[in-house]
C-alpha cells in the first residue's frame, strides 16, 4: 500500500484534523523544497518554541539533545519517546509554525517507526529526522567510529514511516552519519541514494569537522537530487552565503537556545547566591510580565470574560459620579454629566458596559446631583447628598463599605477603549502592587501648571520607554499631585484604578483616617492616593498611551463623541 493511498483514506475519515495537520506539514515542505535557503531554530519546550516563533523563524527544530538536557538526562534515549512526544505536544499546541523533530534512530525498528510517525501526525508535527545509527543512539559529538545502521534496515524504517503517515505532506528527513563515523564521501553518497529511493523527503548530511569541506564535497557530487539539510554546529564560522551557493535547502541552528539559557541561568544563580539579593540582576533579566505575555495570559483573561459564568463575579466596580458638570451648562440642567448622551448612550452606560465586557458585574455608582436621573439596570447606587460641598474622596467614602475584594474605581465622566481596562486588569493580575492606576504616558514631562483644568499627575521610578513589552508591567509610583515639577512627571492618571483586596482595605483605612483628621471633606481621589504613597504602600502605574477622554466641557464632549 502506498503512502499516498494510506494518507488519502485518513484525510477522508478525519477531514478537520487532517486539515489542521496539513497546514503545518505543507508549510514545512514549502520551506524544505524552496529554492531559497531556509532556517530552523532549536527549541526544547513550549516556552522556547514560542520565543523561536516570536523571533520570526518559519520553523522549529525540536532537538533530541536539548529536549533530553532540559529534562536532565543524557542524549542516549534516556528520555523515552513518549516523554519526548509529551514535550512536542506542548510545543505544537502553543505555536503556529511547523516543527521538525529530532527522532534519533526512530526509537527502534520499523514498527516503532510506524507508531512514532502516527503519533507525530496526530500532534500536528510537520516532519521527523531519523539518523542511520543503532538504538539506543549516542550523540554524534561524543565518540569516534560509531557503528552505522544496515542500509536496507534503515530504508525499511523510511518506507514504514511513509506508508504510515496520515498527512500527505508530512516529511521524513534521513540523517547520514557516514562522515561522523569516518566512512567518507562514497559511503555518504551511497546511503543518500538508497534513502532517497526509499522515500526520504530530504537528506541531512552531518559532519563534526570545524570546516564545511565534507558537506560541500557531498553537495557537489549529490547534484541536488533532493533537498539537503545541514547542521553547522561545529563549522559555525562558515559564512551562510556558502551554503546558499552550494544549493543547501535548509540550515538548522541546533542547540543555541538551550546553550544561551544555561549560561544566563548559571550567571544569574551565581550572582544571587553571592550577593544574597535579587536587586543586582533585576535589570538584566526578563520581567515577570514577559512570562505572562509568552504564556498567553491576556488571551485567557479575554476568554474568561467571554465564557466563564463566574468571570469577574468577585470583582466590583465603584464609579464616582456625584457631580453636575457645570461647565456643560444647559446639557446638565436636568441630569448629571454622567448621564449626558454620547452617540446615543449615556456616558455612564458606556462605562458600565466597558466594566461588564471585562467581566465586572457588581457595579456601584455614587450619585449626587439629580440623583433620580441616574437610573440604569444592573447597577447599585449610593448617594452623596452633600456633593456640592465635598470632593471626590468624600463621594468614594459613601461607598466605603462596598470597597471589599478586588475593585475597580473610576471617575464617572471618562470614556476609554476596551483595551485600557484590559491593560489595567492584566497589570493588577501580576500581584506587583496593591493599587494600580491607569496612567497616560503621552503627556510625560509636560508643564501642566498653565493648563486651564486640574490634571492628576504622577511620577514613577522610571518613565514609560515606549516598549510594547512594558505595557503590562506595574511601575511603582513615587509621587502624585496636581503641581509636580515637569521634569518629574511620568504621565497623567486618567481616573481609573484597580485595587487588590488588600488595596481596598488600605483605601478604607485611609478614608477613616482622613475623616478623623478633617481632610476628607474637600479631598480629591488623587489626594487620597498621594497619602497612600506617602505612607509607603504599594501604588503602581499601568501605562497607556491615549485612547481615553474625560468630559468636563462641551469641547471634551465633542472629542468623546469622536472617540466612540
Amino acid at each position: 500500500m502506498t503512502a499516498s493511498g494510506t494518507a488519502s483514506r485518513a484525510v477522508a475519515s478525519a477531514p478537520h484534523e487532517a486539515d489542521q495537520q496539513r497546514s503545518k506539514a505543507t508549510a514545512f515542505r514549502a520551506e524544505l523544497t524552496s529554492p531559497e535557503l531556509s532556517f530552523l531554530m532549536e527549541a526544547h519546550d513550549g516556552l522556547s518554541a514560542k520565543i523561536v516563533e516570536e523571533a520570526g523563524f518559519k520553523g522549529i527544530w525540536a532537538s533530541g539533545l536539548t529536549m533530553s538536557a532540559a529534562l536532565g538526562v543524557r542524549d542516549s534515549n534516556e528520555a523515552s519517546w513518549t516523554q519526548v512526544l509529551e514535550v512536542l505536544e506542548f510545543m505544537s499546541d502553543c505555536t503556529t509554525i511547523p516543527i521538525m523533530v529530532d527522532g534519533d534512530t526512530g526509537y527502534g525498528n520499523f514498527n516503532n517507526m510506524r507508531r512514532l510517525v502516527r503519533k507525530l501526525c496526530q500532534r500536528n508535527i510537520a516532519a521527523v529526522c531519523i539518523e542511520d545509527k543503532l538504538f539506543p543512539k549516542t550523540n554524534s559529538f561524543i565518540s569516534e567510529g560509531q557503528p552505522l545502521a544496515d542500509i536496507e534496515e534503515f530504508c525499511g524504517k523510511i518506507k514504514a514511516g511513509k506508508d504510515t503517515q496520515t498527512d500527505p505532506d508530512f516529511s521524513i528527513v534521513a540523517r547520514i552519519e557516514a562522515f561522523v563515523s569516518g566512512w567518507g564521501l562514497d559511503e555518504a553518497l551511497k546511503r543518500a541514494e538508497a534513502y532517497h529511493a526509499a522515500g526520504a523527503d530530504g537528506i541531512l548530511v552531518h559532519s563534526k569537522l570545524s570546516t564545511a569541506q565534507e558537506v560541500l564535497a557531498f553537495m557537489r557530487d549529490w547534484d541536488n537530487r533532493c533537498p539537503v539539510v545541514v547542521v553547522p554546529t561545529k563549522y559555525h564560522s562558515t559564512p551562510t552565503e556558502t551554503f546558499r551557493e552550494a544549493g543547501v535547502s535548509m540550515s538548522i541552528w541546533a542547540n543555541h537556545n538551550l546553550r544561551a539559557a544555561i549560561r544566563a541561568m548559571r550567571e544569574t544563580s551565581r550572582r544571587i547566591f553571592e550577593e544574597e539579593s535579587i536587586a543586582g540582576v533585576e535589570a538584566d533579566i526578563a520581567s515577570v510580565k514577559d512570562i505572562f505575555d509568552l504564556a498567553g495570559n491576556r488571551e485567557l483573561a479575554e476568554a474568561e470574560a467571554r465564557y466563564a459564568a463566574s468571570a469577574g463575579r468577585d470583582r466590583r466596580a465603584v464609579i464616582v459620579a456625584a457631580s453636575r458638570g457645570s461647565k456643560l451648562e444647559h446639557l446638565t440642567v436636568d441630569r448629571p454629566k454622567c448621564m449626558i448622551d454620547v452617540r446615543g448612550q449615556p456616558l455612564l452606560r458606556r462605562l458600565v458596559t466597558a466594566c461588564n465586557e471585562a467581566g465586572v458585574r457588581d457595579i456601584v455608582v455614587v450619585r449626587g446631583y439629580k440623583k433620580d436621573a441616574v437610573a440604569l439596570p444592573a447597577i447599585t447606587t449610593v448617594d452623596n447628598d452633600d456633593y456640592v460641598e465635598t470632593g471626590e474622596a468624600a463621594s468614594l467614602a459613601c461607598a466605603a463599605e462596598r470597597l471589599e475584594g478586588e475593585c475597580i474605581v473610576s471617575y464617572g465622566d471618562i470614556l476609554f477603549r476596551r483595551f485600557v481596562l484590559d491593560t489595567l486588569l492584566a497589570v493588577g493580575a501580576t500581584d506587583q502592587a496593591d493599587v494600580v492606576l491607569a496612567v497616560d504616558a503621552l503627556g510625560r514631562g509636560k508643564d501642566y501648571r498653565t493648563a486651564e483644568r486640574v490634571v492628576d499627575l504622577v511620577s514613577t521610578v522610571r518613565p514609560f520607554a515606549g516598549d510594547y513589552l512594558e505595557e503590562q508591567e506595574a511601575v511603582p509610583i513615587t509621587a502624585a499631585g496636581h503641581e509636580l515639577a515637569p521634569e518629574t512627571v511620568s504621565g497623567e492618571w486618567i481616573g481609573l484604578a484597580w485595587l487588590s483586596p488588600h488595596g481596598a482595605e488600605l483605601v478604607r483605612v485611609e478614608i477613616e483616617a482622613m475623616h478623623a483628621d478633617g481632610s476628607l471633606r474637600t479631598a480629591s481621589l488623587l489626594d487620597l492616593i498621594a497619602r497612600l504613597i506617602d505612607a509607603g504602600h504599594s501604588v503602581a502605574a499601568a501605562f497607556v498611551t491615549g485612547h481615553w477622554q474625560d468630559v468636563d466641557d462641551a469641547f471634551d464632549l465633542a472629542k468623546a463623541r469622536n472617540l466612540m
